[in-house]
């Protein structure tokens, strides 16, 4: 019992590091980019990051003090300010627009940091016996797919959006 504690504290240590710097790097994308979708993407990254540390501090402070694991809901966004930003964007920027090499860049490297949160995440919640702590992080693991995807979806829409429609709509030229 003892060394699952004093795994489950190194975990939630790493995550609350992790998330700070996610947080830190998607606030400074944020800043730096030109591009609207990018911009505001990055920028509601950053929130969600904040919310997952707050999260995690909220459950090691209960261990600092002695207690089992909390009752801590965890996030529950889903992805749906992602979702919906991401679809007001593509409305509004269409196919026609700008986007510099380091808004790429920045891109690929959340990417990395979120497959990254995934694996931890993931594998806790595999190792995990108290049934709390496993959904916790199963639910952040979905979180932090989400957020994966979110990007990859956002990088193929900025290389190629015309080609990005075509695959998201289907078009086709059937019968032609």
């Amino acid at each position: 019992m003892e060394n699952d504690q004093v795994k489950t504290i190194e975990v939630l240590q790493l995550a609350v590091r992790m998330e700070v710097e996610g947080k830190k790097f998607y606030q400074k994308a944020s800043k730096k980019s030109s591009n609207k979708l990018a911009k505001e993407l990055f920028k509601q990254l950053a929130n969600e990051e904040d919310i997952h540390r707050k999260k995690f501090e909220e459950i090691y402070k209960a261990f600092k003090r002695g207690q089992n694991w909390p009752d801590v809901e965890p996030p529950s966004e889903k992805g749906g300010k992602i979702k919906s930003l991401f679809a007001e964007a593509t409305k509004t920027l269409g196919n026609t627009f700008e986007v510099a090499e380091p808004e790429f860049e920045a891109i690929k490297i959340a990417m990395d940091m979120e497959v990254k949160s995934y694996n931890l995440y993931y594998s806790r919640s595999k190792e995990s016996t108290l049934p709390v702590e496993k959904q916790f992080y199963q639910t952040l693991a979905g979180e932090e797919r989400g957020h994966h995807l979110a990007l990859l979806d956002s990088y193929e829409y900025l290389s190629d959006p015309t080609g990005w429609f075509t695959k998201k709509e289907h078009w086709s030229l059937d019968g032609a």
